[in-house]
């Protein structure tokens, strides 16, 4: 789905971070020539609770410039099954052109991010404290041309997948 056909509601601070692939493309080779680090996060975002924003506000902490790949609904669907997203991409996406440290969102359909990755070639890759270091998709392209890769702290207790169980069986 193209950008320009999901923001046209969205207020201009958040429609301006807000971009596609080939433009982000060439604002992070902008940013890098320039000196500025670039940091890139992914998920899919669909219910966002305390534990992102603590996550996505320490990683943007690791550089200049914060983007955050989201993940397309029938991705969404294909990670975490039926019922899911609960809300549609345009609506994750704006949420997160919200915060004031997020620089620019973009969006993807495949299955996994290491396209927008191999494209952006970010300075550094970030992920949340779910994960290990060896599952973190692109860490050994990243390392490759001297970027870092980093896990975050994990903030206990704050989980969407196990709030929407929760809210699935009547226990939330």
């Amino acid at each position: 789905m193209e950008s320009s056909t999901m923001t046209g509601d969205l207020p201009r601070a958040v429609r301006r971070k807000w971009l596609a692939l080939d433009s982000l493309t060439v604002q992070v080779k902008s940013l890098q020539a320039a000196g500025k680090r670039v940091v890139l996060t992914n998920g899919c975002f669909d219910v966002i609770h305390a534990g992102h924003v603590r996550y996505l506000r320490s990683a943007r902490q690791l550089g200049d410039c914060m983007i955050v790949a989201v993940n397309s609904d029938a991705s969404v669907r294909e990670l975490k099954g039926r019922g899911r997203p609960l809300y549609p991409l345009p609506e994750r996406m704006e949420v997160l052109a919200a915060f004031p440290f997020v620089t620019y969102v973009t969006n993807f359909s495949s299955a996994s991010v290491l396209p927008i990755i191999k494209a952006l070639r970010p300075d550094v890759l970030a992920k949340g404290g779910d994960y290990k270091l060896s599952q973190v998709v692109g860490s050994r392209f990243v390392r490759s041309y001297g970027g870092q890769v980093v896990v975050l702290d994990h903030v206990k207790g704050r989980s969407t997948t196990s709030t929407v169980r929760d809210l699935h069986a009547g226990s939330a």
